[in-house]
């Protein structure tokens, strides 16, 4: 196992091997300086003021996994902004896997943080871990993701899935109007609750504006498949739905990386001037690329990492200064990406 020294003397190790490290030795551990990527030591996070002094505090994050560069970006943000406001980071990787991110949260909570940041990977299998953070007086932030009720939390950060999905659903039916469209929706895992939210919200923006334009509801959606939120995963759907719905001219997704992978079977398949991509969220900078240089990639909506990660410090910090009166959910701002402000957004250099 690698200690912190070993992983400060190694600057110059990836994110990948980082992520090596942590799946061979199953625990929280504070990361220091990983390069990330090209802009890892960006200057992202935001200085808030406090009543009380935050040195010696110590912020602690459990991802469901490191394992895409979305989780990498909403890490890095976390990181920064703890770091920028003299604050100590710990963290732990779950590895794609409930168990290890049980105790990963546990290791977290013996640690003494006085703040834990919590992605859960499932709604349910972590209710009992945010039960022992608070027999423990650590207040429990549940960010990007969501969690049971049941959960004992302070409150969920994430972007505004339903809203920023209807914003992508009505832009699609504005671009379509009377055309008849044969959708094939994308799809990150069964059950999964933000997946379902971005889901409804496509659905719902696309019907909402038929029938105020329209005055009726033509929805046909041909199949769903699941992609396991993976480049592998939207790959492997596509193509099987491309064979099975050869009149498929519409991909709707609740997520831009459930549809990466896929642009290659639709291209292999020579059909890339017949199907229409539209993202229900992330603005992944290869998505916001397809959408100013073609045609075939319609819009995506935000989902920031960045900024789910500094408001998640952000109210750790109010938390710590006595305020206690928190929405159940905070939502960052809704925002579609489109070809007309897709360069605004667009930063090659970008983790996400």
């Amino acid at each position: 196992m690698k200690t912190k020294t070993t992983i400060v003397n190694t600057f110059k190790l990836t994110l990948s091997m980082v992520v090596l490290v942590l799946l061979c030795s199953g625990c929280a551990e504070q990361l220091n300086d990983v390069n990330t990527s090209s802009n890892s030591h960006e200057d992202i996070g935001d200085v808030f003021k406090s009543e009380i002094d935050l040195v010696g505090k110590k912020i602690g994050y459990c991802s469901p996994s490191l394992n895409a560069p979305y989780y990498q970006a909403l890490w890095q943000s976390i990181k920064s902004t703890t770091e920028k406001n003299g604050m100590t980071f710990l963290s732990a990787d779950g590895q794609d896997d409930i168990n290890k991110q049980i105790a990963a949260v546990e290791d977290l909570i013996t640690k003494g943080v006085d703040a834990l940041l919590l992605n859960p990977k499932d709604p349910d299998a972590l209710v009992g871990v945010t039960k022992l953070a608070e027999a423990a007086g650590i207040p429990v932030f549940i960010i990007d993701s969501s969690i049971s009720p049941e959960a004992e939390f302070v409150t969920t950060i994430q972007s505004n899935n339903l809203a920023n999905g209807e914003l992508a659903g009505e832009w699609l039916a504005k671009k379509f109007g009377n055309k008849p469209m044969n959708i094939a929706l994308l799809s990150g895992n069964a059950g999964n609750p933000v997946g379902r939210t971005r889901k409804q919200g496509l659905l719902q923006g696309i019907t909402e504006e038929q029938l105020r334009t329209l005055g009726k509801i033509n929805l046909n959606v041909k199949t769903q498949a699941y992609t396991e939120w993976s480049y592998a995963g939207g790959l492997k759907a596509m193509e099987d739905i491309l064979v099975a719905h050869p009149d498929v001219n519409v991909v709707i997704t609740e997520s831009d990386v459930c549809v990466l992978g896929a642009i290659k079977a639709i291209a292999q398949a020579g059909k890339t001037d017949d199907i229409l991509i539209v993202a229900g969220a992330d603005g992944q900078k290869e998505a916001i690329k397809y959408i100013m240089e073609t045609d075939f990639y319609g819009c995506t909506a935000m989902n920031s990492p960045v900024q789910i990660g500094k408001n998640a410090v952000q109210y750790a910090v109010e938390y710590m200064n006595g305020k206690t009166d928190f929405d159940k959910k905070s939502y960052t701002a809704p925002l579609l990406i489109t070809k007309e402000n897709a360069a605004k957004y667009y930063n090659p250099n970008a983790i996400f």
